[in-house]
This record gives C-alpha cells, sequence and structure tokens, in this order.
C-alpha cells in the first residue's frame, strides 16, 4: 500500500533522536550573513520547535555584515588584520548598537504567537546579558586593537540557570570586563567558549559553507579533530573556515561531543541534521560515531534486524536468538550512532588451522562504502593472529564479490569433518577458500 504521507515514516524514523535529545544542550552559532539575507526568521523557528522538543538552547549571532554596511555607509574603513579590525571607539559605537537591534530583532521573533504562524502557542523567554567575560587582544604585531577582544571566561553557572527555568539564551558577539567595558569579540568563539564551558552536548556552527569536502569534491561526513587539522592550517587567517574549524577543533578537544558544520543556504540543514541517521553537514567529533568492533550480547537484536532481511532473501541461512548469543564472541559489528549495520564472523576450526568466515552483511543503506572490506580485513587479522592457514566460505549469492577478495573456488574435501558433515546439498552454496599466508 502506498503511504500517503511520506513525512510519517520520517517522523517514526526520527522519534530515537527526538528522545536522545530531550534535556540535552546545543550551542547554536547563526552566522550575520544569514541574518542578512533573511534566514534568520526560518531558523529561529526550527529553534523553537527543539526548544518544545525539550532541548536546552544557547543561541549565539554574529553581526559582521551588518556591521560592515554601517560601517561602509557612515564612509569608515577599519583597520584590518587576520580577519579582525580594530575596534576603536567608531567602529565600536556601530558594533554596540547593531548587536542591540539583532539581538532586539531575535527576541521579537522569538516572541511571535500570531495564528498561522509556526510560533503559535509556543511560549518562548529568550534571554541575554552580562554573561560573557571578555579581554582586550591588546596590542599585537605592534598593532593596537583597542576594544577588539576574546573570551576570558563564560558565566557558566549562570546560564545553566536560566537554561533549567526554560530559558533560551542568547549570546551577542560581545563581552565584558571587570573594569566595565564592552569588547567587539568573534561570533565563533564565543559560541566554542560557551560549548566547552556548559559541556554542551552539541555545537552547531550555520555558516556559508555546507561542510567539509575532500579533494574530489565529496561531502566528508565525519572528522576527528587531528583530521581536521590540516584544512584548518591550510584555511585563509580570519575566514569563515578558519574561525569554524578552529572553535570545533577546540571544542572537541575540550569536551564537546559533537560539532556540526551546516550551511544556512540549506533550509533543512539544521533539523535534517539532527533527525536523521546520516546527517547533511560535517561533524567534528572526539569519538567516531561509525565504529567498528567486538560483538556484544546487547547487540544481538541489531544483528536479527540486519540479517532478517538477507535470510528472507535466502542469502543468509536463518540463525535463532540463542545461536547469536552462544556465537556472539565470533561476531564483529559495524556500528553507526547505536544502529548495528554491518557484521562479520569468524568461526574457529583449530584442529584444521581453518576459519570460516560467516555471516557477512551490512545494511542496504550503507553499501558501497567499502565496509565489507573493512569487515574482511578485521577477520583475517583475528584469523592470523589465531594462527589460522586459511579461510573458507560457503555463499549463493555474492561469489565474485569473494572472488574479487582472493578466494577461489574449491571442492567439499577443503572444509573441516565438522562442516563438511553439516553441509546442506540441497542450498549448493559455492565453497570458496582464501589462503591467509
Amino acid at each position: 500500500m502506498k503511504n500517503r504521507f511520506p513525512f510519517v515514516d520520517w517522523f517514526r524514523n526520527s522519534s530515537p533522536y527526538i528522545n536522545a535529545h530531550r534535556g540535552r544542550t546545543f550551542v547554536i552559532l547563526i552566522e550575520g550573513e544569514a541574518m542578512a539575507e533573511g534566514r534568520g526568521e526560518q531558523l529561529l523557528q526550527d529553534m523553537a520547535l527543539l526548544h518544545t522538543l525539550g532541548v536546552r538552547l544557547v543561541v549565539v549571532f554574529g553581526i559582521r555584515p551588518q556591521v560592515q554596511a554601517a560601517l561602509s555607509a557612515a564612509g569608515i574603513e577599519p583597520v584590518r588584520r587576520d580577519g579582525r579590525w580594530v575596534a576603536d571607539s567608531e567602529v565600536m559605537a556601530h558594533v554596540e548598537r547593531t548587536a542591540a537591534e539583532q539581538r532586539l530583532w531575535l527576541e521579537a521573533r522569538l516572541s511571535l504567537g500570531l495564528p498561522n504562524t509556526p510560533l503559535h502557542g509556543v511560549e518562548l523567554t529568550a534571554v541575554s546579558g552580562n554573561l560573557v567575560m571578555a579581554k582586550p587582544l591588546g596590542v599585537r604585531d605592534g598593532l593596537d586593537f583597542d576594544r577588539s577582544g576574546e573570551v576570558r571566561r563564560v558565566r557558566a553557572n549562570a546560564i545553566k540557570g536560566l537554561l533549567e527555568q526554560g530559558s533560551l539564551v542568547v549570546l551577542p558577539p560581545l563581552g565584558f570586563s571587570s573594569t566595565g567595558e564592552v569588547f567587539d569579540l568573534d561570533a565563533s568563539e564565543v559560541a566554542q567558549h560557551a560549548a566547552v564551558a556548559l559541556s554542551a552536548d552539541k555545537l552547531i556552527l550555520l555558516g556559508e559553507a555546507d561542510g567539509l569536502h575532500d579533494e574530489s569534491g565529496a561531502l566528508q561526513r565525519q572528522l576527528t579533530p587531528a583530521e581536521a587539522e590540516p584544512l584548518y592550517r591550510q584555511a585563509t587567517p580570519g575566514s569563515e573556515l578558519s574561525r569554524h574549524l578552529g572553535a570545533a577543533c577546540d571544542a572537541a578537544r575540550h569536551g564537546v561531543a559533537r560539532t556540526h558544520l551546516l550551511s544556512w543556504h540549506d533550509h533543512d540543514a539544521l533539523l535534517g541534521e539532527l533527525f536523521t541517521r546520516d546527517g547533511v553537514g560535517t561533524m567534528i567529533t572526539q569519538h567516531r560515531y561509525e565504529q567498528l568492533r567486538p560483538a556484544e550480547l546487547g547487540d544481538v537484536a541489531g544483528l536479527l534486524g540486519l540479517l532478517e532481511p538477507l535470510e528472507r532473501r535466502g542469502m543468509l541461512v536463518a540463525r535463532s536468538r540463542e545461536r547469536l548469543e552462544h556465537e556472539i564472541e565470533d561476531y564483529i559489528v559495524i556500528e553507526r550512532d547505536g544502529m548495528v549495520i554491518g557484521c562479520a564472523a569468524l568461526h574457529t576450526f583449530g584442529e584444521e588451522r581453518l576459519g570460516e568466515l560467516a555471516c557477512v552483511a551490512v545494511h542496504d543503506d550503507y553499501r558501497g562504502g567499502k565496509r565489507g572490506e573493512l569487515l574482511l580485513a578485521e577477520i583475517e587479522r583475528r584469523a592470523r593472529r589465531r594462527g589460522l592457514d586459511s579461510l573458507f566460505v560457503l555463499t549463493t549469492h555474492t561469489t565474485h564479490w569473494f572472488f574479487e577478495h582472493g578466494f577461489r573456488l574449491d571442492a567439499i574435501d577443503v572444509l573441516p569433518p565438522l562442516k563438511r558433515d553439516a553441509y546442506n546439498h540441497a542450498r549448493k552454496s559455492k565453497i570458496l577458500i582464501k589462503p591467509l599466508a
């Protein structure tokens, strides 16, 4: 039966993420360009939706293009170095005015509750204040940056108290000093420090690009800080890429579980990243969310779900829960964000110095990413560590894949006696073997 409402399937599939995100703290940076291009209102509507789903939100906003427009209109060309301007008294007057105007606009849009609007019936309390303490950049290479500053500390306890009261916290790119001065700050630095100070679950950076790409132009879904560091070094100092990558890597190294690089040009990016398994942008994380590891008893349900479609199509022999539990130490799995998307098993016949490669499976949605090769390579490493001479496999559907990876056809006599006696002649599985020497 055709699904009349495709969004229903999406809603069902997103439910694990709705549960996972409830009560979590997200710090979200909206660059000033998004506001200047008219994307701010929809982003705020998406954030209001997150708020209604129980996410604790801290929103940091940038004002660089708005300030630049105001300076140009006033005929002021500030001194710049490495992407920062010298915030003298003239420049700072425009920074403060623009930040105040932008904050008021944000708070007004978050208060919108008219019928037939996405925020109808949603009561949001947006709170800002002197929540970020700053210090001056000072004199660098002979240039006095005046009231351009850097974050000294974030008042984490005050922000946590506001979040616990159900407020949405808004942080402008301004900081305050113990001497009563106001400093111009980089918005991505504010977001990074806030995320670290709050031990946030996510730092989300909304900028021009839809993430990071490799040399062929393919989007890189996930990188560790070490893998992203070369891209950071190559980026132009002060560019959005440099600022976002620096913030993402620093946040990951200081305990923020996941930082997401998304494009504000994509209307679906924020919700798509948070409520789908693969997301839409690039994630920087200290710990990979797709990992190859030994299987555990807790994986049995996931293994059953992965294998059942293949068993139904006759590609694999059916395995009961009890059998999987009994043989669980023979299995390895690929886990992606809590879901088992691949598996393989090594059954050892020690006397014959043979190993059976069994139950090689990859979820339909994740084929084509070399995961089968990854599973095979790990099984081969295990077999060699156990002193086995060869691997054999029985297959009905994937003979050529095994040919491509060094296996050759052989006769039933090559099988260990126990396996030979249990061979299902009606199934007519091909017998392939690969030496490990």
